[in-house]
């Protein structure tokens, strides 16, 4: 009897600092989770040789994209995927080295993005839903649809939430055949250990919330997500979850040891849900989204090797007449 009453007693504390935490921390990690953050975003110059382009999606939301061709013959064609707020032309300082190496390039701005229109009110967080993957699968889709498409199939270069797009899309979509990423990042494994991090701000009961474990504070995240998916009317899909379907195409992770912001161990937990083929490089003192800047060198010759070698064409593709008369 006094051990049923102790039991009891034990579940009703539970549930009371269950309630507590609820109410009073949730809605301060709803708002973080909606807060800018605030970085310089790089929007890029127009290209008198690029395509500009307008592409439908799926909805009829016309999307802003560009297209790069090489002067030399080509060796593939590669997506960039646009880092949150920036415009189709940044791609153009991150690709210039690919461009020269053989590779046509790419990029789209998804809704609300750049110069892009959203609709039915949709306003674009840093965090990924389904409307930016909608939007890349139908850039995807008009990337097939060109007359000088790549029978053989494409890679995906993209950063920060424009590589989690991608890798989205990829995911179920063989024609994308490696991906390489930089500053990609999962909701929630950014999130919740952030959370462990807020609670202890928060709060002056440090030892309690010392105590909950990890597994809690996921349970938290994931109630967080579902209010805030029903305020904005939107879905937080999992990355994590995703990575997994991309094997065996080969993933390239590049991430900044000195991101503040997504840290390395949020870079290693995504990584670690992927299977191989792949591969992690952590830039030693670069920040978000800065190891091209920092390393650049370095940074373009392991780009550029990656896709050599995954984008290998098993046939060549035939020189246009073009380039022969170039």
């Amino acid at each position: 009897m006094a051990l049923a009453a102790a039991g009891a007693l034990t579940l009703f504390a539970a549930y009371a600092v269950h309630v507590y935490i609820v109410r009073k921390y949730l809605g301060v990690v709803a708002r973080i989770f909606q807060e800018k953050p605030l970085f310089m975003i790089p929007f890029g110059k127009p290209r008198q040789d690029a395509e500009d382009l307008n592409i439908p999606s799926t909805d009829g939301v016309i999307l802003k994209g560009c297209y790069l061709k090489t002067k030399q013959p080509r060796q593939g064609v590669i997506f960039f995927g646009l880092e949150f707020g920036s415009k189709r032309w940044s791609c153009v300082p991150y690709c210039d080295f690919l461009l020269d190496a053989g590779y046509d390039i790419f990029a789209c701005e998804a809704r609300g993005q750049g110069d892009t229109p959203t609709s039915g009110g949709y306003e674009p967080l840093q965090w990924i839903t389904e409307y930016e993957i909608q939007d890349y699968k139908a850039a995807l889709a008009y990337l097939k649809s060109r007359p000088d498409a790549d029978a053989q199939g494409i890679g995906l270069f993209g950063l920060s939430k424009g590589g989690g797009a991608g890798l989205f899309v990829a995911a179920d979509d063989p024609y994308i055949r490696c991906c390489a990423t930089d500053g990609i990042f999962g909701t929630l494994t950014t999130i919740v250990p952030y959370m462990a991090q807020w609670v202890m701000i928060y709060t002056k009961r440090h030892f309690l919330a010392s105590l909950l474990p990890k597994w809690y504070l996921r349970l938290l995240a994931k109630k967080m997500l579902r209010g805030v998916e029903a305020e904005r009317r939107v879905h937080y899909p999992s990355l994590a979850r995703v990575l997994r379907k991309l094997a065996p195409r080969p993933l390239f992770m590049i991430h900044g040891g000195a991101d503040s912001y997504i840290k390395p161990e949020m870079a290693r937990s995504l990584f670690d849900s992927a299977l191989p083929p792949k591969e992690l490089w952590i830039v030693a003192n670069a920040k978000h989204n800065q190891a091209f800047h920092l390393v650049g060198d370095e940074y373009k010759r392991r780009v550029r090797a990656f896709f050599d070698v995954h984008l290998q064409r098993a046939v060549p593709e035939p020189v246009s007449e073009a380039l022969k008369t170039n």
